[in-house]
């Protein structure tokens, strides 16, 4: 690991060629609408802002947006792409690097959460967006619904990608809530470790911040959420 962490120079130079659903572009005007209206025509923060997927957009809606990143390799993957160099990013880790200035809006998109490896840094980042939220602001985290259904008893490994030339895998440590996602292509094999989280359990690291649950929906069109939900948009109010 370099000093970008797990998002280094190898994984920046080909992370905007994923062709996964969270690059279509149905998805980013979802994201970037439904993340606008939020802001209220605040400004907005975005923890590990990466290459500017999300901020990109949310910018060219006219949101004023700043960024929190770790690896300098995403951000300058970021500052090369037209209307990057606009954005303000501070380099650092989102549970403790504080952005100068405040909030409307403070959000954390697609799983990033669990790159916080430990419960303690999680209730962190909470605290983090906390002390950036203008009273009435929100912090908003876009994250999956621990897949743990798929895991019969003695097993820890779930796949999720099998094709002709890459495959991908889940490992899991229930006692710990630690999970490392595998890549296995053209004969190497990566991973990153996470830790998973659950819904009410973000729920009380809000409430330890000084925030209560304004929504939680499973998508980024409000759909409902439910026990079959893979995933949620959850977004807490500020409300000290």
């Amino acid at each position: 690991m370099d000093e970008d962490g797990y998002f280094g120079e190898a994984v920046a130079e080909r992370y905007d060629d994923d062709e996964s659903e969270m690059f279509a572009p149905a998805v980013l005007a979802a994201t970037a609408d439904r993340l606008a209206e939020l802001a209220e025509g605040g400004r907005a923060l975005e923890f590990a802002i990466g290459t500017g997927r999300i901020a990109l957009p949310l910018a060219e809606r006219g949101v004023e947006v700043h960024g929190i990143e770790l690896s300098r390799a995403m951000l300058a993957r970021l500052r090369a792409k037209p209307g990057g160099a606009d954005i303000p990013v501070t380099i650092g880790d989102m549970a403790t690097t504080r952005a100068p200035g405040e909030f409307q809006l403070v959000y954390l998109v697609f799983n990033t959460i669990g790159n916080l490896t430990t419960q303690d840094a999680q209730v962190d980042c909470f605290a983090n967006a906390a002390a950036r939220l203008a009273p009435g602001g929100r912090f908003l985290i876009e994250v999956g619904v621990p897949d743990l259904r798929r895991l019969p008893p003695g097993q820890t490994a779930v796949p999720f990608h099998v094709g002709e030339t890459s495959w991908g895998f889940d490992t899991y440590d229930v006692a710990t809530q630690a999970m490392t996602s595998h890549h296995i292509a053209e004969g190497r094999h990566s991973w990153t470790p996470f830790r998973y989280v659950w819904p009410a359990e973000l729920d009380l690291m809000a409430r330890l911040a000084g925030m209560r649950l304004a929504a939680r929906w499973s998508g980024w069109h409000r759909e409902e959420f439910t026990s079959e939900s893979t995933k949620h948009v959850s977004v807490w109010t500020y409300d000290p």
